[in-house]
């Protein structure tokens, strides 16, 4: 007996001193199926991935919250972090413990009953990492008792759901050269796919997919294609090189189909095109992959040639819709160039492209699937006014669908801005915009549209640009947030406000819900807290 406590001793001092996580004991993790990844949300005791299941609809199908009783929500609990920075995460929930990522390559398993840490995980990053808008992360995948978790010196790692504790540890791409990773991983046949972040800093673009039980890459696929490989063309000279196109944002997965969709960011410099003639394919594009090898099936670009940095990574949303009289296999994407699309996900051919919000760079887009620009829009040396605004008509936040009424949720921006461009020079791990946009002055609305026609439904108005994200659930409840620290319910049939709460901070991630002790939980992040909601306990008889 003294001999095992002398052992324990000398693990919890050997974790402390190696940064190494220290867990609370707790059960052994379930291990998470590929089959649980293809039911989604059907088991309404896990939240497994980012989006909530491979469509990404981040649609529940609780109904225990309504429009009759969400006034009476209220905090369960409340889980602060000791680190500066904000949440930007979607927890992934397995029963009875959330598994959390935060700013500064931090993690935490929390029980989800009471919000108290099971386990921490810290990254001690090298100096000199980069990352062009903030110190976060978006969240983690999962499969078998593996977590997987992109770091902001451009890692890719797997943590034990147990203990937190690296189980293997890989390195996507040097991080000195502007690369970095903020997003989710998405899992899809045994596969962690992930995208890497850095489209300010003239890196190559790229989408990789690795063996979940090793680390070892199995397939990337670059978004700006090189010599010899279609696309390449697209680029003057050898402008690909630096031309951007990052991945920083989550995909979705069509398991009939065996392919990844994921959107692609800006071309690089940002702002001065004319280093870069030509559409520059693959970036603010939409990229569709076969998930056993990565190579291209299509791809459709939403902005040819952009100098707007209107990054198309936008969760692209799928869904089966009746399209002129036919049932339709679609993909649903409310892009950052103020323009909503409904695609042909089989074909990539656009079936309906409409604006979502106010937008004067374009006419329309075309029957051959291209915008039809207007002239003088482009970025200039004296400025160019443009609607929408360099943030877009939304951006990274992620919408919600909701099958029921066929109703797309978005956070939309309302905003217009100026577009300045001048000449620079690449040096590795620089800032590479080659401009700057000003503005950016506007409000943003959560809006219900019709993703079969393009029209609005109802909006529920908010006073500031908004970069909260979108959940719905079958009990045609919706949940958002916004800059003021305001979480919020509406009806998802009307937009009629249910329910509000000042959470104290400015709210950047999606929120969340899962079903605990037979009781519906919705769980938010704002600044560094996670706050968990719910509804009163039924009274004792």
């Amino acid at each position: 007996m003294r001999t095992l406590t002398v052992r324990v001793l000398a693990t919890v001092l050997f974790s402390l001193i190696a940064g190494e996580p220290f867990a609370v004991a707790q059960q052994p993790p379930p291990q998470i199926t590929e089959q649980d990844l293809l039911d989604g949300l059907k088991n309404t005791s896990r939240w497994l991935m980012y989006s909530g299941s491979y469509t990404s609809q981040r649609h529940s199908p609780l109904t225990q919250i309504t429009p009759e009783n969400a006034h009476l929500l209220a905090p369960q609990w409340t889980f602060q972090t000791d680190t500066l920075g904000k949440f930007e995460t979607t927890p992934l929930y397995v029963d009875g413990v959330l598994y959390v990522t935060g700013p500064n390559d931090n993690a935490w398993a929390l029980d989800a009953r009471t919000g108290k840490a099971i386990w921490t995980y810290h990254r001690d990053l090298p100096a000199g990492v980069i990352a062009c808008c903030g110190m976060v992360n978006r969240g983690f995948a999962a499969l078998g008792d593996k977590l997987f978790k992109s770091t902001l010196d451009s890692h890719l790692v797997a943590l034990s759901m147990k203990t937190g504790a690296i189980l293997w540890n890989t390195n996507v791409q040097e991080f000195s050269q502007g690369y970095s990773g903020t997003a989710a991983p998405l899992v899809a046949k045994g596969k962690v796919i992930v995208g890497t972040a850095g489209g300010e800093y003239g890196i190559r673009g790229f989408i990789d997919a690795y063996d979940a039980q090793t680390g070892k890459r199995v397939w990337r696929f670059y978004t700006t294609p090189g010599p010899g490989e279609p696309g390449n063309d697209t680029w003057k000279g050898d402008s690909w090189k630096t031309g951007g196109g990052a991945t920083w944002i989550t995909g979705s997965y069509d398991p009939e189909l065996n392919l990844i969709y994921w959107g692609t960011g800006n071309p690089g410099p940002d702002y001065n095109g004319d280093i870069r003639q030509g559409d520059n394919l693959y970036t603010s594009s939409l990229v569709a992959l076969d998930a056993d090898t990565g190579k291209l099936k299509w791809y459709y670009q939403f902005s040819p040639h952009d100098t707007h940095d209107w990054d198309a990574v936008q969760i692209p949303v799928l869904a089966d819709l009746k399209m002129d009289g036919q049932l339709c296999k679609v993909l649903m994407l409310a892009n950052r160039n103020g323009f909503f699309y409904t695609l042909d996900r089989v074909t990539g051919k656009v079936m309906a492209a409409k604006p979502f919000v106010p937008t004067d760079w374009a006419k329309e887009i075309g029957p051959d699937g291209r915008p039809v620009v207007l002239p003088h829009t482009d970025a200039s040396s004296e400025g160019t006014k443009t609607c929408p605004d360099n943030q877009g008509g939304t951006n990274w936040q992620s919408p919600s669908y909701s099958p029921e009424l066929g109703l797309m949720f978005v956070t939309a921006r309302i905003t217009c801005g100026s577009y300045y461009s001048w000449d620079l020079q690449y040096k590795p791990g620089e800032s590479f915009r080659g401009g700057a946009p000003a503005g950016n002055k506007g409000y943003s609305a959560l809006r219900a549209i019709d993703p079969t026609t393009i029209e609005r439904r109802w909006e529920f108005r908010l006073n500031q640009p908004a970069w909260a994200g979108v959940l719905s659930t079958a009990a045609n409840v919706v949940f958002s947030g916004d800059m003021e620290g305001n979480f919020f319910a509406v009806d998802a049939r009307d937009g009629k406000n249910l329910w509000h709460y000042q959470t104290g901070m400015p709210i950047y991630a999606a929120p969340m819900t899962f079903l605990l002790d037979g009781r519906q939980y919705v769980v938010i992040a704002s600044g560094t807290t996670l706050t968990a909601f719910a509804l009163p306990p039924p009274a004792q008889p």
